[in-house]
């Protein structure tokens, strides 16, 4: 049952496209994940009204938003933390964190005890141009474990650089912080339950 407060962002926020990876065998777990039921992104009404800024600026510019993972419920958090104290089977190490180990997930900041996502007002996203419906290139794809996805990295191209310097001047201006390790992850400043860590599944 959905949480007072919460929403279905594709309800909220018109013209989205989304892709809730951890709902699919397509993440780094290699497997649906605890608590994602149905393929679909939920977040606040904070987080939805915001988003709709952001829509409107990038469509304004020519790009359309792709959500990955909005609200994560406790339970996913345990299930990555879980997972990433297994031994490797290598599944998913080449796509997702091929130069570091599972293990080093949590202290190099990929992976969190509390995550932000479980207050409700996280997001995980990217364009695409409106024109031709193709993925904007940001230079690595999402849950790319490396220094290859931080901000500062000098290992993209000039134009992958600005794509995602685009894409942070848009969330900035929408009220969104950015987070240093993921170019896909923005937290809306002012969350309205900035110390809950909610737990009802996605369903």
């Amino acid at each position: 049952m959905m949480e007072k407060g919460f929403v279905f962002l594709d309800e909220a926020v018109q013209g989205i496209r989304w892709d809730a990876k951890y709902a699919t065998w397509d993440n780094f777990t290699g497997k649906p994940v605890d608590g994602y039921a149905v393929n679909r992104i939920v977040g606040t009404f904070e987080l939805a009204d915001a988003l709709k800024k952001v829509s409107e600026t990038a469509a304004a510019l020519g790009y359309g938003l792709l959500l990955w993972d909005g609200y994560r419920p406790q339970r996913a958090v345990n299930c990555f933390l879980h997972w990433s104290a297994q031994p490797e089977d290598y599944r998913t190490k080449e796509k997702h964190y091929p130069h570091i180990e599972r293990s080093e997930m949590v202290a190099k900041g990929y992976v969190a005890a509390k995550s932000s996502h479980s207050r409700g007002s996280a997001i995980d996203l990217t364009i695409y141009d409106l024109n031709t419906g193709d993925m904007v290139p940001m230079g690595s794809g999402f849950d790319f474990m490396d220094d290859h996805s931080h901000h500062t990295s000098e290992t993209v191209t000039v134009s992958e650089a600005k794509h995602r310097t685009l894409l942070r001047s848009i969330m900035e201006e929408s009220g969104f912080e950015s987070y240093e390790n993921e170019w896909w992850h923005y937290l809306l400043k002012n969350e309205p339950y900035p110390d809950r860590y909610f737990d009802f599944p996605v369903t």
